[in-house]
């Protein structure tokens, strides 16, 4: 079935990713919640910052910490003086410009991505960071805004019964990314339902605003594609288990991560090479339109050169031509003018020089 969604056009933008960071309003206070949860039960509450400084580690159960704002440096730092986090660790966590990553230290490591939502209103994609810390007994998140992209991981553990809350906290890391990657596929899915409905429009009458949503798009794909290229190595590294943080029941799940991540990659290159061809479709559209123009200028041209002979012929200074004195001569100069005239649209009408097919 095709798709028949207008396609909106942003004016005057400039930049395609947008930082949560820059999103945010500096006024708008973090939110920090924890889960400790077991087999047998599952506590939700949420922490304040001076709660923070007095909290203990649960030691019957496992603990996800997840913080929605990381522009509070100071609730940044107590979090890291508390738990013993390396100070470049905190750094990477309120610095929102980073790449994915992965640090392994002695008794946790850290791993950083981006998560992208994608407005098809204006053709651009907002980032968001997301740092992650793991250890045997806890994992902390840290996002730059309440998405809620990781609800659905909560409700699975409000449940009773589930995988969850039966494995550990590397599991629990493995939803997180798995979610984060899922969310690709969805941005990468409404940018091709975009580009479809743009390469419906480039094969009619493109214009300026055409070539630069397709320009929106390419840029788009790249900023999509630096950002999962590094996530493929990290995820790629958590696979090989060199330091013994993810448990072997919980590597074949990171090797599914692992699978689609390269499948997104795969169906982004995909995508890149359509958005290259709409381009030479452009272009093409552009360049036959210029020759149609050319050929109907060029026809009423050659329509008008006979006359202009005719005319310049009878124009010359002679005292003896023919029609001249005729009394109907100048009828007769009008009918051959209109004659061979119409001669030469019947001629360019049978080459369907006339049409717009070539």
């Amino acid at each position: 079935m095709k798709k028949h969604r207008r396609l909106h056009r942003h004016k005057g933008s400039v930049s395609i990713i947008t930082p949560m960071a820059e999103i945010i309003a500096p006024n708008t206070p973090p939110v920090v919640t924890i889960f400790e949860y077991s087999t047998l039960s599952c506590i939700e509450k949420t922490l304040s910052a001076n709660e923070i400084a007095t909290y203990q580690l649960p030691t019957d159960a496992k603990l996800w910490l997840n913080v929605h704002g990381v522009h509070d440096a100071g609730l940044i730092a107590k979090i890291g003086e508390k738990f013993k986090l390396h100070p470049l660790v905190v750094e990477d966590i309120l610095n929102s410009e980073q790449r994915p990553k992965l640090d392994t230290f002695d008794d946790y490591l850290f791993l950083e991505t981006n998560c992208f939502y994608y407005d098809q209103a204006t053709l651009s994609i907002s980032s968001e960071q997301v740092g992650i810390v793991l250890n045997q007994n806890y994992i902390f998140t840290f996002q730059e805004r309440a998405t809620g992209i990781f609800e659905p991981i909560r409700e699975r553990l409000r449940k009773e019964r589930g995988q969850m809350r039966v494995l550990g906290c590397d599991y629990l890391a493995y939803a997180v990314l798995d979610t984060i990657v899922d969310k690709y596929f969805g941005v990468l899915d409404s940018m091709a339902d975009d580009c479809e409905v743009l390469e419906e429009t480039l094969l009619t009458r493109p214009t300026n605003k055409e070539l630069h949503d397709l320009h929106q798009l390419k840029r788009a794909s790249i900023e999509l594609r630096r950002s999962v290229w590094p996530l493929r190595e990290v995820v790629n590294h958590l696979t090989r288990n060199e330091n013994q943080f993810i448990e072997p029941n919980t590597l074949p799940y990171m090797r599914d991560v692992y699978d689609h991540t390269v499948h997104f990659i795969e169906s982004l290159e995909a995508q890149r090479d359509m958005l290259g061809g709409m381009m030479d479709i452009y272009l093409s559209t552009i360049s036959n339109r210029v020759n149609l123009e050319v050929r109907a200028l060029t026809v009423v041209a050659m329509l008008f050169m006979p006359a202009t002979l005719i005319a310049g012929i009878f124009g010359m200074n002679f005292h003896a031509m023919p029609w001249l004195a005729e009394k109907d001569g100048f009828w007769w100069a009008m009918g051959l003018m209109g004659g061979i005239a119409g001669m030469m649209v019947l001629i360019f009408w049978r080459r369907q020089w006339l049409t717009s097919r070539s």
